[in-house]
């Protein structure tokens, strides 16, 4: 038969209160208690329940992460980070994607009441109103790039802008007047910022947009493929094309390799993200790094934060400043800026 905590307790001469307080690191058992206990529980086969531990100490050690979709190496990356972190704390990692729709992002938190201590939430499409009216407010909860006007939320933002705005400087600095954007959905908070900043770029520089140099991206593959496909039919062709992410800067290279198109001597090439196989492409890929994996752990160290200060726990809204890598895509010498 299976050892309960009840057997643990016979053998190690304790009650039953004092092994279930050496299994919770409770302070008030000393060491040379615990030990003993933990070694009886050992020679017993004996390991606590999960549900139960959890009514005892209400927590549960898990951490939930709720991502808009689950495809592609930056969501990989979010989610090595977030699990790193996560695991060196002795925690479990529960991960759950929303799809983008209020409705699934609306179930999907109802259902982690109860079931999670912390909430790690990036969503372009949450808002404040869906959180309050779906999550209890002793929850500790940490945005990753939501638009979310709240500051009862701990928020991190990658700086989107700056990030843009220094690429088409660098392009631009580098003798390029006519460069195309590859913009991703314009409802995601990301994609809007990166936009802006070729925006800023360009009228810093007093150049003129370009209607037709502005394609229609989702942050995907074969969306930069098609992006190319548009932007050849032109007749007076970009010299630059600045993807607002590295997965639409994979197929845009794609597109331009089957037209007989060489990069960077034809046209140069400078993305956001710095996924890890950016710099494995031929060329290797000129990209913001926005250190995705590090971004993951930070969020973590919030959240852990919260659980353990509780009422101490200070609430922000942070910013994680970028960096220009430059690499063979752009016609440059592989640097880091």
């Amino acid at each position: 038969m299976r050892a309960t905590i009840k057997d643990v307790a016979k053998k190690s001469g304790v009650s039953i209160a004092t092994v279930s307080r050496a299994f919770n690191q409770c302070q008030k058992v000393d060491r040379q208690t615990r030990e003993r206990i933990l070694a009886v529980a050992g020679s017993l086969k004996y390991s606590p329940s999960a549900a139960a531990r959890s009514l005892s100490t209400r927590r549960t050690e898990t951490i939930a992460l709720l991502l808009p979709d689950l495809f592609g190496e930056f969501f990989s990356e979010i989610i090595r980070g977030v699990d790193e972190a996560v695991q060196g704390r002795g925690y479990h990692l529960v991960v759950s994607s929303s799809h983008n729709d209020r409705t699934e992002i609306a179930a999907a938190l109802h259902t982690m009441r109860g079931r999670v201590d912390g909430l790690i939430v990036m969503s372009p499409n949450i808002d404040a109103e869906t959180l309050n009216a779906n999550l209890p407010l002793s929850l500790p909860v940490v945005l990753l790039n939501c638009q979310v006007d709240d500051d009862s939320f701990d928020a991190l933002n990658i700086d989107n802008f700056q990030g843009s705005l220094e690429m088409v400087r660098h392009l631009i600095g580098h003798g390029h007047a006519r460069i195309a954007i590859i913009k991703g959905n314009e409802t995601n908070v990301d994609a809007n910022e990166r936009l802006r900043g070729y925006h800023a770029a360009l009228a810093e520089a007093g150049l003129p947009r370009t209607p037709s140099y502005e394609v229609e991206g989702d942050f995907s593959e074969a969306s930069g493929f098609s992006a190319v496909e548009n932007l050849l039919r032109i007749g007076q062709r970009p010299t630059a094309i600045f993807a607002s992410n590295d997965s639409m800067a994979i197929g845009a290279l794609s597109a331009l390799r089957a037209q007989g198109i060489s990069v960077p001597s034809d046209i140069a090439m400078g993305s956001f993200d710095d996924i890890p196989v950016a710099k494995y492409l031929k060329p290797s890929l000129t990209t913001v790094s926005v250190n995705i994996h590090h971004l993951g752990k930070v969020a973590v160290a919030r959240l852990l934060d919260a659980l353990d200060q509780r009422r101490g726990h200070a609430r922000s809204r942070t910013h994680l400043s970028t960096a220009l890598v430059i690499r063979e895509s752009c016609g440059c010498s592989s640097r880091q800026m």
